[in-house]
């Protein structure tokens, strides 16, 4: 390590920071933490970081029908492993960023996270092995533990690897990733139990474990990257006099009694939205072999369209939203257009992939224009709290919608199962409209145009320019 400090800094003769003079000598690309090609093989291993979590995340929406018939459970229990998932993170997300800050530090705390993916996803498989369905629900608990707080992790190297506005980009990159990973599962899961059905000689819990311990790989591959992604990050620590990453939240309870009208419906149409979307996409498969007859492999294909099209779309939609503003109006079209998906899929035996394809779209455009309006409406103090909130009320309501769709497919049936859907989007339209006529009437900035945002914004710095004397300021908190 002193030798590459000496190879990397030895030009400008000393650093301060523990190098000694030398004469220059330039460090290969691929091993300079300034250099590009160096900065892209951080990239893959942020990418691939969550790739284990978001593939693992939806095996048993991947594996509905056989984890139903191996483990002899009915569609409520079924939708308890995703419920399970969910309620760890009513609290821990509001400390995740804390532990990575103030605990165990970026890089310990990704390592951590982890081999808590890791450790849940063995549990889980070895839940279905010794065919005690208790077993796996403290799986998907666990797997809950480590999967949020990953996704804050990966954000936090980020953000401490890349700036400005290749952030957006990385960000964009991050998220396609999570998608992949979710399409693979989607596709590749069934084939998998079948390899394992054919080796076996059976199908039954035997099969379902070994089936998702040979998924858990991919969680292993995860931490894999964790560790190397924590030596090259202490290694720039070192040869560039860094600090560690950090996520910048500051979480503070008290700030809720401040939050604003147009924040709590922003929460509303963010539960109301997912709820309809989520919990879906986790029993859709059944959905499309039971009503249209697909295939497990066409179900499978069509059931992970969503993510498909997100991959790609959404750093699209982030790029246009950016440009265009107007964020009520795209929150609408999104809502608008995943109700019309619901519709179609409830009522009409047309073509499903029509209403997936646009299903896919709402998803991606939703979420490039709902997320960023937080920091419309919260002061920079209050975003770690406003945030970590919003998504601690989101699996919240993803823990209980799950139970209570499983519940009602079991009652009622998938029409009204649809219907309850439905009805979550209508809430989320509701809330849409009471949204744009709050900010109309408190002339808030939610739907002004980027153009006319940004003329505010450079008039304000102006102003503050003119009233302010020239003093030392610190580096602006940027929130993404």
């Amino acid at each position: 390590m002193a030798e590459e400090q000496r190879a990397l800094l030895g030009a400008e003769g000393g650093d301060g920071c523990g190098g000694s003079p030398g004469p220059p000598r330039a460090l290969p690309a691929a091993c300079d933490p300034r250099r590009l090609p160096h900065r892209l093989l951080v990239l893959a291993l942020m990418c691939f970081l969550g790739f284990g979590s978001y593939f693992c995340y939806d095996n048993p929406a991947a594996l509905q029908t056989q984890v139903q018939r191996d483990m002899k459970v009915n569609t409520a229990q079924f939708m308890a492993l995703y419920a399970w998932y969910s309620w760890p993170n009513v609290v821990l997300c509001f400390f995740g960023g804390f532990l990575i800050d103030r605990v165990f530090g970026i890089r310990l705390g990704t390592v951590i996270f982890s081999i808590f993916v890791c450790a849940g996803q063995v549990v889980f498989a070895l839940g279905a092995l010794f065919n005690t369905f208790w077993l796996m629900e403290v799986g998907r608990f666990i797997f809950g533990i480590g999967g949020e707080s990953l996704a804050v992790a990966q954000n936090t190297y980020a953000v401490s690897w890349f700036k400005g506005k290749e952030l957006n980009l990385v960000f964009g990159l991050q998220l396609s990733m999570a998608r992949i990973g979710s399409t693979v599962n989607m596709n590749i899961m069934g084939w998998i139990y079948s390899r394992v059905q054919d080796l076996l000689g059976y199908a039954g819990p035997s099969t379902l474990g070994l089936a998702l311990l040979i998924g858990g790989v991919t969680c292993l591959f995860s931490l894999s990257c964790a560790l190397i992604l924590a030596y090259l990050d202490r290694r720039a620590e070192k040869l560039l006099c860094k600090e560690q990453g950090k996520t910048g939240e500051v979480i503070k309870l008290t700030d809720v009694k401040d939050f604003s009208l147009s924040l709590w419906l922003i929460f509303v149409i963010c539960v109301c939205y997912y709820a309809a979307v989520f919990p879906f996409i986790g029993l859709g498969k059944v959905f499309f072999i039971e009503k249209f007859r697909f295939s497990p492999q066409e179900a499978s294909a069509i059931n992970s369209i969503v993510y498909i099209i997100s991959a790609p779309m959404s750093p699209v939609f982030g790029l246009l939203v950016d440009k265009v503003g107007k964020n009520i109006i795209w929150v609408l079209c999104a809502v608008v257009t995943t109700l019309a998906s619901h519709i179609m899929l409830a009522f009409t035996f047309w073509n499903p992939w029509i209403a997936m394809c646009l299903l896919g779209v709402a998803y991606s455009l939703l979420a490039c224009a709902l997320w960023p309006m937080v920091a419309f409406v919260v002061p920079e103090h209050q975003l770690g709290t406003a945030y970590g909130f919003m998504q601690s009320i989101q699996n919240l309501g993803l823990a209980v919608i799950a139970i209570a769709a499983g519940m009602i497919l079991d009652t009622r049936g998938y029409l009204f199962l649809e219907v309850f859907f439905s009805a979550c989007v209508c809430l989320s339209l509701l809330a849409v409209v009471m949204l744009y006529f709050v900010n109309h009437l408190t002339g808030g900035d939610l739907n002004w145009s980027a153009k006319k945002r940004a003329k505010l914004q450079k008039a304000a710095a102006s102003d503050s320019q003119v009233i302010t004397p020239p003093v030392s300021q610190p580096w602006p908190t940027e929130v993404c």
